[in-house]
């Protein structure tokens, strides 16, 4: 078996909580064949004056790559992949910001992800004051299917449903048959460019084992999809493949084979086990 969790964070990001060395300890004590390591580069936060815990929501870049790259050469066992999650705004000054990180530090592999819509963090309360349901998920969709013509380089499209994680809702799941047509769009547009789609085991409370769902990943595999990457999201080193059994069993009955990693334009190709 060959454990991957692409799509990680340490100390590094403000809602990190363990060492980056602990984390890679963590991992070769865990067996992990490749672990990447994906911290916030959230400058989409920046641009609309938000914080996570009262701290700026992106990594100090030189010190992690530092850190990052002198830990990959002493990693034994672990190939150690130091990425980048960037969160997705509209902002040409944003999208600026994230090329001058990709050209000035090349890292092994980009999540673009979607956490904000208008001027809120699809995680917090405020972004779904006054909205139902079905409008408040159509919107972070909208953005999800905007996210995916970013002009800078990226390897792999994060959490799709982050919006579910912390909704209000009494039924919070985020469902296909709810969005058919614009899931469609999304996963079309997804194959088109080459992407990973990310399988990402961080839930909370959006009332389902991962994000995306079952029947989401079954129409996108349904499409031709076949490119998929598996995250445990882990804020900290505990939570490491936490989920990972369940996404993998999806996954199979789904009919996918494999797992693709993405490494400087490359793509590691993993047996689904």
């Amino acid at each position: 078996m060959i454990l991957t969790d692409i799509h990680v964070h340490s100390e590094y990001s403000s809602d990190g909580e363990s060492p980056l060395s602990e984390v890679l300890d963590e991992a070769r004590g865990r067996g992990i064949s490749y672990l990447g390591i994906a911290e916030h580069f959230d400058y989409d936060y920046n641009a609309l004056g938000l914080r996570i815990n009262g701290a700026p929501a992106f990594t100090d870049a030189e010190s992690y790559f530092a850190e990052g790259r002198r830990l990959q050469r002493g990693s034994g066992n672990v190939k150690l992949l130091l990425g980048c999650e960037m969160g997705y705004s509209p902002s040409p000054e944003v999208a600026r910001q994230y090329e001058e990180v990709i050209n000035k530090y090349s890292p092994d592999f980009v999540v673009n992800s979607v956490h904000t819509c208008g001027n809120h963090d699809c995680w917090f309360q405020d972004y779904f004051a006054g909205k139902d349901k079905f409008t408040a998920y159509k919107e972070y969709l909208l953005r999800v299917k905007e996210s995916l013509s970013a002009p800078y380089s990226y390897d792999i499209v994060g959490h799709i449903g982050y919006v579910s994680r912390n909704a209000p809702y009494p039924d919070p799941k985020l469902r296909y048959a709810d969005f058919k047509e614009l899931y469609d769009e999304i996963f079309k547009k997804i194959i088109e460019l080459n992407k990973i789609l990310e399988v990402n085991s961080s839930v909370r409370t959006a009332g389902c084992a991962h994000l995306p769902d079952g029947d989401a990943l079954a129409r996108y595999f349904e499409l031709g999809g076949r490119k998929v990457s598996f995250s445990s999201d882990a804020h900290n080193k505990r939570n490491l493949c936490r989920g990972r059994e369940e996404a993998v069993r999806t996954l199979r009955q789904t009919g996918f084979t494999y797992l693709t990693v993405p490494c400087r334009g490359e793509e590691i190709i993993v047996p689904l086990d």
